[in-house]
């Protein structure tokens, strides 16, 4: 039998991924599964696709009670922003949590206050493993703020090129396209299939959406020493995709150094993901695909130099429910248990 873990939220496409994961995981026992709107349905109901599972197919959401979901080596929340943090401070201190949420992303609170309504909750240890240094702190702490799904895709593809100098931190710009599940579950005009379908729209336009701060900080902490002191900056643009799940950010910078070409951007990478099992660099000329990577936690990803224009161009895909949620999320608690990072996890996608 092995470490027993909670959902709180676990009605959402989020929640049903980790639901799915956890169902194949060989060292991990689903505990108690909270959906407190959706208490009393059964989580089959809400997921068909876990119908069939032992564990699963007779069981009904629970209420979101913090006695209940404290029964458990580890809690995973993936709640509405806000609620996150509401939730933490009714459960005890030494409860291992993983925060899908945006609740404790931030280090500042000012940054918070500009992008959400609700109060402050707090900073915990940012939940990325492939950034320098971030398996020891998971490893270390009992509370872990998992990224957003555009911020993991745009801060794996620009983040070694910070470190190596190799572009401008002042001058990033970003552009990145979400399937529909990204905007969760909840029923609204905009994401009917008949306004979706056939159709790509940009929306939060203009530094509105609420990943920017998220992004720059983890970029600002990345940046070379040539580049200490100037402050990260990025125009960010997101995108509605007639597809279910699935990012590509396309995410440029201007170079740093006028002579830097695609081989030494390529090596910057190489030199950060080589090792990595879940971040693959692909052949110089392959472009990433959202198929490639559906039901994975791999991000798959390629770069090159525009010299005409005197910019990089790096582009990330990755499954905004995997690598960009729940698989990551999972990741973390492999780390925070001590268990194989790679457990439960697969870096092969589906498609087509």
């Amino acid at each position: 039998m092995g470490a027993r873990v909670a959902v709180a939220g676990a009605s959402g496409y989020a929640g049903g991924e980790l639901l799915r994961l956890l169902a194949g995981h060989p060292d991990l026992e689903i505990g108690p599964v909270a959906a407190h709107g959706s208490a009393g349905t059964s989580v089959t109901a809400m997921h068909p696709q876990l119908s069939g599972h032992p564990g699963l197919a007779d069981r009904v959401f629970a209420p979101a009670d913090p006695a209940l979901l404290a029964d458990a080596d580890l809690l995973f929340t993936a709640l509405p922003h806000g609620e996150s943090g509401r939730l933490a401070t009714a459960l005890p201190a030494e409860l291992k949590i993983i925060d899908l949420a945006a609740d404790f992303r931030l280090s500042d609170p000012e940054a918070w206050a500009r992008y959400y309504p609700t109060p402050y909750a707090g900073h915990w240890t940012y939940g990325l493993p492939e950034l320098p240094g971030a398996r020891d702190a998971i490893r270390a702490s009992a509370t872990v703020a998992a990224p957003g799904c555009y911020a993991t895709a745009a801060i794996v593809a620009l983040a070694p090129l910070l470190a190596a100098g190799l572009v401008e931190p002042s001058d990033i710009v970003i552009v990145a396209a979400s399937g529909t599940s990204g905007a969760g579950r909840s029923p609204r005009p905009d994401l009917l299939a008949t306004e979706v379908m056939g159709s790509m729209s940009a929306y939060q336009v203009a530094g509105t959406h609420r990943h920017i701060p998220e992004i720059e900080q983890a970029l600002s902490s990345e940046r070379s020493a040539v580049h200490a002191s100037a402050p990260v900056t990025i125009s960010f643009t997101p995108a509605l995709a007639p597809m279910p799940r699935g990012i590509l950010a396309t995410c440029t910078a201007r170079l740093a150094r006028p002579r830097a070409g695609t081989p030494q951007l390529r090596d910057a990478l190489a030199a950060a993901y080589d090792a990595e099992p879940f971040v693959h660099v692909l052949p110089e000329g392959r472009w990433p695909a959202t198929g490639a990577t559906l039901g994975s936690n791999a991000a798959q990803l390629q770069v090159a130099a525009d010299q005409h224009a005197g910019r990089a161009i790096a582009i990330c895909a990755l499954d905004n429910l995997g690598k960009g949620a729940a698989g990551q999320a999972i990741q973390a608690a492999n780390l925070m248990l001590g268990l194989p990072e790679t457990a439960g996890l697969t870096a092969h996608g589906v498609a087509p």
